[in-house]
């Protein structure tokens, strides 16, 4: 059914399938905000209907809860997400407010937003993405729904599940493979990027399809994060484990975002990056990983991206020629390409080379013909007609590669191969300025950048060959929280239980690092953190009463201080490697817990290269950097003004304050009775409303908020 009305969506939804609704919606920003909307109010009007939502990620605009953040957001939030409809249940849910009848079940939350919300916490779902859709099926899911592109290829209209291709279709497929009744529904939104690879399919493949341009909206995009010192540190040292001729998966964030920068650094200015890795003291003596795994060349052959989100940071690494590797969907010919047999121009021997490995036989079939063609090395314009090859001038040539093969390779072959890929992908978010470009790109460029099902990227089970040559030399670098002496880590949740984000596929890529045989995972760490009350914390500590990756998966960990490589080490080798990577101020401390509980020698003495680590090491060297344009908060451009940057700034100073009350205090007062020249910040006062401040409560804020622009300036 094919409409332009929300109701009868709803309405042939619950016809269909009763009174009882799971339905699952795609994580980020692939949700049909509209119809999840109209089903989520019919619920909440009518108590007999039962109404299950599966899906992840929630994304909702920032928000502000202090006068302050309420007049930073506002206008900020027109902006930038325009008309974007927000989630109702999101929305109840902040406020502790779904119905008895309303469940909302999710396997991954926005960093940190959820802690303290009950309804999240009881139903959040603990699950590796690439079993998201076993257990989704098994919560009995009845209707299957998103945001779908439309366009047109050969003549015929197609869609395109462009940013969520990730379980989409494995969800179908199992559902029919269980005999489950499930609704398909699609709502076409033309702001969506129409992307290629397993994301175009057949409108057939929905049993409703909502299509009203009136209902269109701005796809999600959140503003890039600022980078500080410690994520570039963190990130430059990462960029010298990227290995020329390999493949990458990147995480969401300014941790990313600091890697891509060092990596294009690397790659447009070598010789600077040289510079500034002598500078901060990464070598091969003080990190001996970096000896076998680690590259600082510029990229000739470039890498290759297999990634469950396509962050928007690829973007710098496709634009500075470092994302270029391309790979092919056959397991022979890509096998010849990394035996150097086969290049991307390639010559006529290639079909003696493809001969030879039993790829084609000698007297071709048409699946060969469809094979040689797919991939570019016989020519497009030909066809397949009665067991012989069809040139477009009539002329029939026999497929005989012993007694006619000067005929075929003069006549037939190519140039150049094609349909490879630089990326496999699952999703994809970023700002807009990322679905821009994705939408400005050649179609023959962003087919370069193919969507795949996360069974097909998030591990190597049921299509290992393939994987094994094309993700050679994986690095799957992801974020992480805290990591114990041991090597164990955690990157979703708390010690007292509370979820802060999700599993995701991070566990997916650390098991695979470990089957790959020239692959690393690598585990990106901030060394500390400011506590609630706060307090200054460890991030490397003794033990943690959570863990995402088990010790015996542990790799490589990278703080701003160093690496530290963990695989095949003994228990007191691995204490050791990530003591020296800590902070300073930490390192007597975490030394004296191992030596009693007997895990390192009790004549353990640290190296003097790794006693002087402090933020100042790295802090003085960035800043005078920045003065000639280096490292800047905002390396690939912003969503925010400058007078927005700034407030910003000021807010999250106010935020650290008030983690200790008595300073907060005398804070405050400072603000109320030293006096500051106002003038000096008035484009900024008139961003927040506040050149003319009227009333107690807006003189006190105003006040306030100069001392904070003041003192985190």
């Amino acid at each position: 059914m094919n409409t332009n009305k929300l109701e009868e969506v709803v309405d042939k939804i619950i016809s269909s399938l009763g009174m009882d609704l799971v339905v699952g919606t795609p994580l980020a920003a692939g949700k049909p905000n509209h119809i999840l909307n109209a089903l989520y109010q019919k619920a909440k009007n009518n108590q007999d209907l039962k109404l299950t939502i599966l899906t992840a990620l929630t994304l909702q605009r920032p928000g502000g809860n202090s006068f302050l953040e309420k007049r930073f957001f506002d206008p900020l939030n027109e902006r930038v997400f325009g008309n974007y409809p927000e989630l109702d249940y999101a929305k109840d849910r902040d406020l502790n407010k779904i119905p008895e009848n309303i469940q909302i079940i999710e396997f991954y939350y926005p960093p940190g937003k959820l802690l303290r919300n009950i309804h999240a916490q009881r139903n959040y779902l603990s699950t590796n993405y690439t079993h998201a859709v076993r257990d989704i099926l098994n919560k009995k899911i009845n209707v299957l729904c998103q945001q779908v592109g439309q366009g047109e290829i050969e003549g015929q209209s197609v869609l395109s599940l462009s940013c969520n291709t990730d379980i989409t279709l494995d969800i179908i497929n199992g559902a029919k493979e269980r005999g489950m009744p499930l609704c398909v529904v699609g709502q076409i939104n033309q702001d969506l990027p129409f992307m290629y690879g397993e994301s175009v399919v057949s409108p057939k493949i929905f049993d409703i399809i909502l299509d009203n341009r009136g209902l269109d909206y701005r796809v999600f995009g959140p503003p890039k994060m600022s980078v500080s010192p410690t994520d570039y540190m963190i990130g430059f040292h990462t960029s010298n484990l990227v290995k020329d001729d390999g493949e990458i998966q990147i995480g969401i964030g300014s941790l990313g975002d600091a890697l891509v920068y060092s990596l294009c650094m690397r790659q447009e200015n070598n010789p600077l990056y040289q510079k500034y890795k002598e500078l901060f003291d990464i070598t091969p003596e003080t990190f001996p990983v970096l000896k076998e795994f680690g590259d600082t060349s510029p990229f000739q052959k470039g890498l290759f991206a297999a990634t469950e989100m396509f962050v928007d940071s690829f973007e710098f690494l496709f634009r500075s020629k470092i994302l270029k590797k391309k790979v092919y969907d056959h397991v022979i010919l890509q096998r010849l390409i990394n035996n150097g047999e086969v290049e991307e121009e390639f010559n006529q021997e290639i079909l003696t080379f493809l001969l030879r490995e039993k790829a084609i036989s000698s007297t071709l079939t048409e699946e060969d013909f469809n094979f040689l063609k797919n991939f570019g090395i016989f020519k497009e314009d030909l066809t397949w007609l009665e067991d012989s090859i069809k040139t477009p001038h009539g002329d029939l040539i026999k497929p005989d590669l012993i007694n006619n093969l000067l005929e075929i390779q003069n006549h037939c072959l190519g140039k150049k191969l094609r349909n490879g890929a630089v990326s496999h992908a699952g999703f994809f978010l970023g700002p807009q300025s990322f679905y821009r470009f994705l939408k400005d790109l050649p179609i023959s460029e962003r087919k370069l950048i193919r969507m795949k099902q996360v069974s097909n990227i998030n591990h190597i089970y049921g299509h290992e060959s393939i994987d094994r040559l094309q993700r050679k030399n994986g690095r799957f670098i992801n974020n992480c929280m805290k990591v114990t002496l041991n090597g164990s880590a955690s990157s979703d949740a708390l010690e007292n239980n509370r979820q802060v984000s999700g599993v995701g596929g991070q566990y997916n890529f650390v098991a695979m690092a470990h089957e790959l045989p020239d692959a690393r995972s690598i585990l990106q760490l901030k060394s500390t953190r400011i506590g609630a009350k706060g307090k200054l914390e460890s991030n490397i500590v003794f033990q943690y009463g959570n863990c995402t990756v088990p010790r015996h998966l542990r790799d490589i960990v990278v703080t701003e201080y160093g690496i530290a490589d963990l695989r095949g080490k003994t228990d007191e080798e691995v204490a050791i490697e990530l003591i020296q990577i800590s902070d300073s101020r930490f390192q007597d401390q975490l030394i004296l817990q191992a030596k009693q509980n007997g895990k390192i020698s009790t004549s353990f003495k640290l190296s003097e290269r790794f006693t002087s680590n402090f933020p100042k090491k790295y802090q003085f060297p960035l800043k005078a950097a920045q003065k000639e344009g280096l490292f800047n908060p905002f390396p690939f451009g912003t969503d925010l003004t400058e007078e927005e940057i700034t407030i910003g700034r000021a807010l999250k100073y106010l935020k650290a304050k008030k983690a200790k009350k008595l300073p907060f205090l005398k804070f405050i007062l400072l603000c109320l009775f030293l006096r500051k020249d106002k003038r000096k910040f008035e484009s900024y006062l008139e961003r927040l409303k506040l050149v003319n401040a009227k009333g107690p409560e807006e003189i006190f804020y105003q006040k306030i908020i100069i001392g904070a622009m003041a003192a985190s300036s």
